[in-house]
């Protein structure tokens, strides 16, 4: 529900995985259910699974859409809020009735209830979208920061994604011409989620200043999960470019030992 930059999401809609596959489908279908932004690094990107499915999808952009919808039927704060708070909590009913994982909802109803106090609070029917403003305001100075001490931070989540969290930067292969263009891309990743969040304060920060409400609704919705999703399909076509994740000769001989022991057993 939240705008929130997730490292996976939208498994709540995945169907239950096989047990009798092969190593190799269970594989395939591990790199199938990645989402949120665990999709920059799977074979294949799935808009759908990127947005959070389509679960997902609805459980944000339902709460504002209801939300503007009353507001500007009841010209009050108070139904649109509890309307929401109700929509949001349903949410998270409906997951555990079917037995799916709660932590999306749980996370997007956190967001929900801050936002539609803040409105209720202030009288504000603005104020139900200040939250996203301030969020993004964070993971914008964050990404900032990380590109002034010369650490990228989309470089460090793809790098864990990858399986090499750091390696790039100061590891073993660092100077390689290979890992010097991987450092590159993760700059050039970085400078693109930066692009995502100054955009999405360039466009609402004067609209929740003007007290725009229905502008400001329909750009929290568009620019929410699909331009995540379009961002994150950027950043996929970046990474499927990316050198391989170099191996150490000590991280083969271990491979190789641990193989023979299992052979063994």
């Amino acid at each position: 529900m939240s705008e929130l930059p997730i490292l996976s999401g939208g498994q709540g809609d995945s169907e239950p995985e096989n047990n009798t596959s092969t190593p190799s489908s269970a594989t395939e279908g591990k790199a199938q259910v990645k989402g949120g932004l665990a999709s920059v690094v799977a074979d294949d990107f799935d808009i759908a699974r990127a947005m959070g499915g389509a679960r997902g999808v609805a459980e944000t952009i339902i709460p504002p859409i209801l939300f503007i919808v009353l507001y500007l039927v009841t010209d009050t704060v108070r139904i649109p809020a509890i309307a929401c708070l109700v929509i949001a909590l349903g949410a998270i009913v409906v997951r555990l009735i079917q037995r799916i994982d709660i932590v999306p909802a749980l996370s997007g109803f956190l967001v929900v209830v801050i936002s539609a106090v803040w409105a209720l609070k202030s009288g504000q029917a603005s104020n139900y979208f200040i939250l996203g403003i301030i969020t993004n305001c964070v993971y914008l100075a964050i990404l900032l920061l990380s590109l002034i001490v010369r650490w990228p931070l989309m470089g460090l989540i793809i790098g864990f994604l990858r399986g090499d969290p750091t390696g790039w930067k100061n590891g073993e292969f660092a100077h390689t011409p290979q890992q010097s263009l991987t450092r590159r891309r993760y700059w050039h990743i970085t400078w693109l989620w930066v692009g995502l969040f100054a955009v999405r304060l360039l466009v609402q920060i004067p609209l929740f200043l003007t007290d725009a409400i229905a502008p400001l609704a329909a750009a929290r919705i568009v620019m929410g999960p699909f331009l995540f999703a379009f961002v994150a399909w950027l950043t996929w076509m970046i990474v499927r470019s990316l050198p391989p994740v170099p191996v150490s000769e000590s991280d083969d001989t271990t491979e190789e030992n641990t193989k023979d022991e299992e052979r063994h057993d």
